[in-house]
Protein backbone atom coordinates (compact mmCIF):
# COMPACT_ATOMS: atom_id res chain seq x y z
CA UNK A 1 0.00 0.00 0.00
CA UNK A 2 1.32 3.32 -0.69
CA UNK A 3 0.84 6.93 0.93
CA UNK A 4 -0.38 4.74 4.30
CA UNK A 5 -1.60 7.17 6.29
CA UNK A 6 -1.98 4.74 9.35
CA UNK A 7 0.94 6.43 11.27
CA UNK A 8 3.21 9.34 10.08
CA UNK A 9 6.61 6.69 9.67
CA UNK A 10 4.21 4.73 7.68
CA UNK A 11 3.24 7.41 5.62
CA UNK A 12 7.25 8.37 4.95
CA UNK A 13 7.94 4.39 4.60
CA UNK A 14 5.00 3.79 1.84
CA UNK A 15 5.59 7.77 0.47
CA UNK A 16 4.77 7.66 -3.49
CA UNK A 17 4.36 10.13 -5.48
CA UNK A 18 1.46 9.92 -8.46
CA UNK A 19 2.23 10.72 -12.12
CA UNK A 20 0.34 13.68 -12.53
CA UNK A 21 -0.96 12.22 -15.92
CA UNK A 22 -2.43 10.37 -13.68
CA UNK A 23 -4.22 12.24 -11.33
CA UNK A 24 -8.17 13.16 -11.33
CA UNK A 25 -10.75 14.69 -9.39
CA UNK A 26 -11.22 14.99 -6.78
CA UNK A 27 -8.35 17.67 -5.73
CA UNK A 28 -8.07 19.38 -3.22
CA UNK A 29 -10.32 22.03 -1.71
CA UNK A 30 -8.83 26.13 -1.74
CA UNK A 31 -9.17 25.67 1.93
CA UNK A 32 -6.76 22.02 1.85
CA UNK A 33 -4.06 23.98 -0.73
CA UNK A 34 -3.66 26.25 2.19
CA UNK A 35 -2.98 23.93 4.42
CA UNK A 36 -0.93 22.26 2.39
CA UNK A 37 1.64 25.59 2.08
CA UNK A 38 1.04 26.00 5.55
CA UNK A 39 2.66 22.70 6.37
CA UNK A 40 5.35 23.12 3.87
CA UNK A 41 6.65 26.59 4.88
CA UNK A 42 7.17 24.05 8.55
CA UNK A 43 10.68 23.42 7.10
CA UNK A 44 14.23 23.91 8.65
CA UNK A 45 15.15 27.42 7.29
CA UNK A 46 18.19 28.89 8.39
CA UNK A 47 18.17 32.53 9.08
CA UNK A 48 13.96 32.44 9.07
CA UNK A 49 13.97 33.77 5.49
CA UNK A 50 11.31 31.81 3.64
CA UNK A 51 13.39 31.71 0.41
CA UNK A 52 10.50 29.65 -1.60
CA UNK A 53 6.90 31.57 -2.63
CA UNK A 54 4.09 28.80 -4.15
CA UNK A 55 2.28 30.48 -6.59
CA UNK A 56 -1.46 28.39 -7.07
CA UNK A 57 -2.59 27.67 -10.39
CA UNK A 58 -6.06 28.14 -9.98
CA UNK A 59 -8.58 25.32 -12.59
CA UNK A 60 -10.11 28.43 -14.41
CA UNK A 61 -6.39 29.85 -14.85
CA UNK A 62 -5.06 26.66 -16.44
CA UNK A 63 -6.17 27.87 -20.11
CA UNK A 64 -4.14 30.78 -19.73
CA UNK A 65 -1.03 28.83 -17.96
CA UNK A 66 -1.16 26.65 -21.34
CA UNK A 67 -1.04 29.78 -23.31
CA UNK A 68 1.91 30.98 -21.46
CA UNK A 69 3.74 27.67 -22.21
CA UNK A 70 2.70 26.94 -25.66
CA UNK A 71 4.09 30.70 -26.63
CA UNK A 72 7.54 30.28 -24.32
CA UNK A 73 7.89 26.99 -26.04
CA UNK A 74 7.19 28.58 -29.69
CA UNK A 75 9.68 31.29 -28.88
CA UNK A 76 12.33 29.12 -28.47
CA UNK A 77 11.47 26.61 -31.05
CA UNK A 78 9.36 28.07 -34.18
CA UNK A 79 9.76 24.86 -35.83
CA UNK A 80 8.43 22.83 -32.85
CA UNK A 81 5.56 19.83 -34.17
CA UNK A 82 2.17 19.41 -34.00
CA UNK A 83 2.55 16.38 -30.91
CA UNK A 84 5.02 18.75 -28.83
CA UNK A 85 2.55 21.51 -29.02
CA UNK A 86 -0.45 18.71 -27.88
CA UNK A 87 2.26 17.54 -25.04
CA UNK A 88 2.57 21.11 -23.56
CA UNK A 89 -1.33 21.17 -23.54
CA UNK A 90 -1.54 18.24 -21.96
CA UNK A 91 0.89 19.22 -18.79
CA UNK A 92 -1.11 22.49 -18.45
CA UNK A 93 -4.07 20.83 -17.72
CA UNK A 94 -3.23 17.49 -16.03
CA UNK A 95 -4.15 17.13 -12.61
CA UNK A 96 -6.91 19.07 -10.38
CA UNK A 97 -4.48 21.40 -8.35
CA UNK A 98 -1.14 22.94 -9.21
CA UNK A 99 1.06 24.76 -7.31
CA UNK A 100 4.38 26.37 -8.78
CA UNK A 101 6.93 26.15 -6.51
CA UNK A 102 9.78 28.90 -6.61
CA UNK A 103 12.71 29.73 -5.37
CA UNK A 104 12.87 33.16 -3.73
CA UNK A 105 16.40 33.73 -2.60
CA UNK A 106 17.17 36.59 -0.46
CA UNK A 107 20.39 37.56 -1.74
CA UNK A 108 20.63 40.73 1.42
CA UNK A 109 21.28 37.66 3.53
CA UNK A 110 24.50 35.93 4.67
CA UNK A 111 22.88 32.71 4.74
CA UNK A 112 24.57 30.87 1.28
CA UNK A 113 21.99 30.48 -1.59
CA UNK A 114 22.90 27.07 -1.35
CA UNK A 115 21.03 26.53 1.78
CA UNK A 116 18.27 28.72 0.72
CA UNK A 117 17.60 26.51 -2.44
CA UNK A 118 18.41 23.19 -0.17
CA UNK A 119 15.49 24.69 1.62
CA UNK A 120 13.18 25.39 -1.02
CA UNK A 121 13.83 21.50 -2.05
CA UNK A 122 12.57 20.36 1.74
CA UNK A 123 9.64 22.71 1.56
CA UNK A 124 8.34 21.30 -1.94
CA UNK A 125 8.42 17.58 -0.66
CA UNK A 126 6.67 19.02 2.66
CA UNK A 127 4.02 20.25 -0.12
CA UNK A 128 3.88 16.35 -1.18
CA UNK A 129 3.91 15.16 2.17
CA UNK A 130 1.14 17.51 3.49
CA UNK A 131 -0.77 16.22 0.24
CA UNK A 132 -0.42 12.45 1.06
CA UNK A 133 -1.35 12.80 4.52
CA UNK A 134 -4.74 14.69 3.51
CA UNK A 135 -5.70 11.82 0.73
CA UNK A 136 -4.25 13.20 -2.35
CA UNK A 137 -1.30 12.12 -4.39
CA UNK A 138 1.16 14.56 -5.80
CA UNK A 139 3.69 14.59 -8.39
CA UNK A 140 6.87 17.32 -8.72
CA UNK A 141 8.25 17.89 -12.39
CA UNK A 142 10.39 20.45 -13.41
CA UNK A 143 10.79 20.20 -17.40
CA UNK A 144 12.14 22.80 -19.74
CA UNK A 145 9.16 25.29 -18.58
CA UNK A 146 11.11 25.42 -14.89
CA UNK A 147 14.09 27.29 -16.66
CA UNK A 148 12.27 28.98 -19.51
CA UNK A 149 12.59 32.44 -18.12
CA UNK A 150 9.33 33.60 -20.06
CA UNK A 151 7.79 31.33 -17.79
CA UNK A 152 9.44 32.36 -14.72
CA UNK A 153 8.54 35.89 -15.16
CA UNK A 154 5.00 34.98 -15.41
CA UNK A 155 5.22 34.10 -11.66
CA UNK A 156 8.02 35.81 -10.15
CA UNK A 157 11.13 37.93 -11.70
CA UNK A 158 15.22 36.91 -11.48
CA UNK A 159 16.87 36.02 -8.87
CA UNK A 160 13.62 33.61 -8.49
CA UNK A 161 13.82 30.41 -10.17
CA UNK A 162 11.00 27.54 -10.47
CA UNK A 163 11.45 24.55 -8.35
CA UNK A 164 8.85 22.60 -10.01
CA UNK A 165 5.41 22.21 -10.78
CA UNK A 166 3.68 20.57 -7.78
CA UNK A 167 0.58 18.63 -9.23
CA UNK A 168 -2.36 17.35 -6.88
CA UNK A 169 -5.05 14.88 -7.21
CA UNK A 170 -6.45 11.55 -6.54
CA UNK A 171 -4.62 8.70 -8.32
CA UNK A 172 -7.04 7.40 -11.16
CA UNK A 173 -4.99 4.14 -11.40
CA UNK A 174 -2.91 2.51 -8.66
CA UNK A 175 0.46 3.62 -8.07
CA UNK A 176 3.57 1.78 -9.17
CA UNK A 177 6.49 1.39 -7.00
CA UNK A 178 9.65 2.65 -8.84
CA UNK A 179 13.34 1.17 -8.40
CA UNK A 180 14.66 2.88 -4.81
CA UNK A 181 18.74 3.52 -4.28
CA UNK A 182 20.81 0.61 -3.29
CA UNK A 183 21.46 1.48 0.61
CA UNK A 184 24.83 -0.08 0.25
CA UNK A 185 25.82 2.08 -2.25
CA UNK A 186 23.58 5.72 -0.91
CA UNK A 187 24.69 5.31 2.84
CA UNK A 188 27.81 4.55 4.54
CA UNK A 189 29.53 4.31 7.99
CA UNK A 190 32.32 7.63 7.78
CA UNK A 191 35.66 5.49 8.89
CA UNK A 192 38.14 8.56 9.92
Amino acid sequence: MFNDTSTPLSLLATRRSGKPRDLAAPGPSAAQLTEMCAIACRTPDHGKLAPWRFVIVEPEQRAAFATLLLDAYRADRPEAKRLELESIEQFAHQAPALVVALSSPRTDSQIPLWEQELATGAACMNLLHAAHAMGFAGGWLTTWAAFNDRVRDAFGAAPERIAGFMFIGTPSRPLEERPRPDLTVTVQTWKP
